[in-house]
């Protein structure tokens, strides 16, 4: 019997989890068997019970369940803890060893897929909820030049920020304050691109080689990214290669074995 892995959410039957790590395991050789589990919205933690007690050996968590999973686990990474959410779950007996690998795979598909390096720039990350959260440890460790976080709701920020400062140079801002500033990496983790909105940025913001990144993938041009390409963004990228990055971080978790992702994104985008 292969390995069975899943990933638990509710809704979950656009979920392209399944489609990448089928394409993993042919890869790696890896024998698992993988599958996406629709958990009732107040039965999570027993919807995970069942899956263990079949044999499962590990899952990964999206919507709404992240911050459920992080009260799952009985063991915690430091990315974990530090975004107080977890999207992968590895089972060993009793132990549940709860993983973040969001932050991780938007910077390996920055840095790597994109050739885009981090270190020494000025970056605005934009929102301050769980999708934030979970990113601001990885990009810190980059060593950017600065870090400034930016929220509608600028206490929200504030405090956001203040857990991270041990962490690295990080600080926050309402949208308005930005004016007169410029950055080289801009990054959307706000939900104004399912709504098709645009972050109220002010113009000029965007710095000369600068790239935009919205971490919402399949809807296109979106309006923040319509914006970065008008304001002279050079790089425009989706989150399409986010999702196969920490997709390929959780089969590592799991495996070992690092996939390789090119040829996944590759057939995601075809």
């Amino acid at each position: 019997m292969p390995d069975q892995y899943a990933v638990f959410g509710n809704p979950i039957s656009h979920s392209k989890s399944p489609l990448i790590h089928a394409a993993f395991a042919r890869q790696t050789g890896e024998d698992i068997r993988y599958e996406a589990l629709l958990a009732p919205t107040d039965e999570f933690a027993a919807a995970v019970d069942a899956f263990r007690a079949a044999g499962g050996r590990g899952a990964n968590v999206t919507v709404p369940f992240k911050q459920e999973a992080y009260r799952y686990a009985t063991e915690l990474t430091e990315r974990a803890r530090l975004a107080q959410a977890v999207n992968t779950l590895r089972f060993n007996g009793e132990q549940v060893l709860g993983d973040n690998t969001d932050g991780a795979g938007l910077v390996r598909d920055i840095t790597q897929n994109l050739s885009f390096a981090i270190q020494g720039k000025d970056v605005l990350l934009m929102g301050a909820g769980g999708a934030a959260r979970g990113v601001l440890l990885p990009l810190l460790s980059c060593k950017p030049n600065s870090l400034t976080l930016a929220n509608r709701t600028p206490h929200k920020a504030a405090a956001l920020a203040e857990q991270f400062t041990a962490h690295g140079k990080v600080q926050a801002s309402d949208y308005p304050s930005l004016a007169g500033a410029r950055f080289d990496l801009v990054i959307n983790a706000t939900s104004s691109s399912l709504n098709d909105e645009l972050p109220p940025l002010p113009p000029r913001i965007i710095a000369p080689g600068a790239l935009a990144y919205d971490m919402m993938y399949g809807k296109g041009l979106t309006p923040f990214l319509a914006f970065a390409e008008a304001n002279h963004a050079t790089h425009l990228a989706d989150g399409l290669g986010m999702l196969v990055e920490q997709a390929a971080e959780s089969f590592y978790v799991w495996r070992g074995v690092r996939p390789e992702t090119q040829s996944v994104i590759a057939l995601l985008r075809s």
